[in-house]
């Protein structure tokens, strides 16, 4: 069974620098696209980034272009996701998916995804 566990949510400052971790397991080999959502309160996911499986390329959505990056260890199937210069607009949780064929902006585009990790930006 795949399951997705996020780690690095939390408290952070406003300026500061986020880093969020997915490990994947119950997977027979490391061919998974992962991608990352976030959501705030009775609204829907929002795209932020994925990752092809081989980590070739990554698509980020326009709101994270130059800022935000997302990339992966296969060695330990964990997939990261760092933004620098949080601002209290980037409070959500944030959620890791994972698809064997897409790297979609759509959480649907995922068949797998984990729990969520809360992140705050407050001082």
């Amino acid at each position: 069974q795949v399951r997705l566990e996020e780690s690095g949510g939390g408290l952070v400052a406003p300026g500061g620098l986020l880093r969020l971790s997915c490990v994947v397991s119950g997977v027979t080999d490391n061919g998974y696209n992962m991608g990352y959502f976030r959501a705030t309160p009775g609204q829907a996911r929002d795209f932020v980034a994925c990752i092809t499986w081989g980590g070739g390329t990554t698509y980020l959505a326009d709101s994270m272009k130059g800022r935000a990056t997302i990339g992966r260890d296969n060695g330990e199937n964990t997939v990261f996701l760092e933004i620098p210069h949080l601002t209290p607009g980037d409070t959500a949780v944030y959620y890791c998916h994972a698809d064997k064929y897409y790297c979609g902006v759509l959480p649907d585009d995922y068949d797998y995804r984990g729990q969520g990790t809360q992140v705050t930006v407050s001082s």
